[in-house]
Formats: structure tokens, sequence, C-alpha cells
């Protein structure tokens, strides 16, 4: 059970990456065609940014509490 609970941390973390990498490209890419609405998507990226963020804590520290408390 504990290999498949790394592979399952490791995939969240590549996931976790992959989402990162395209909020970033996708706000940098709509601040370098509309500069005047940079303040909007920097809110907009970094509210993505955290959820993306909670999503992976959540799959790190919360699922393996869970699994270790069956």
């Amino acid at each position: 059970m504990g290999s498949t609970l790394g592979l399952g941390i490791g995939i969240a973390a590549l996931g976790c990456g992959i989402g990162l990498g395209l909020i970033g490209n996708g706000a940098l890419q709509g601040m370098s065609r509309q500069p005047e609405a940079i303040g909007k998507l920097q809110v907009a990226m970094l509210i993505a940014l955290a959820f993306v963020e909670l999503v992976f804590l959540l799959s790190v520290f919360v699922v393996p509490g869970a699994v270790a408390g069956k």
C-alpha cells in the first residue's frame, strides 16, 4: 500500500507542476496581449495558483493520514 501511495503523490506532484506551468503560461500570454489588464490577470492567476497548490497539499498531507487511519 505504501508504494501505491507514493506513486499517487508523485502523480499529484506531476499534475501540480503541469497545472502551475499552464496557469503561468496563460497569464503571461494574456498580459502580453493586453497590458492594461495586468492587474486583473495577476489576481486571477494567483487565485488559480492557490487552488492548484491546495489540491497538491491536500494530496500530500491529508490523504496519507486518511489512509493510515483506516
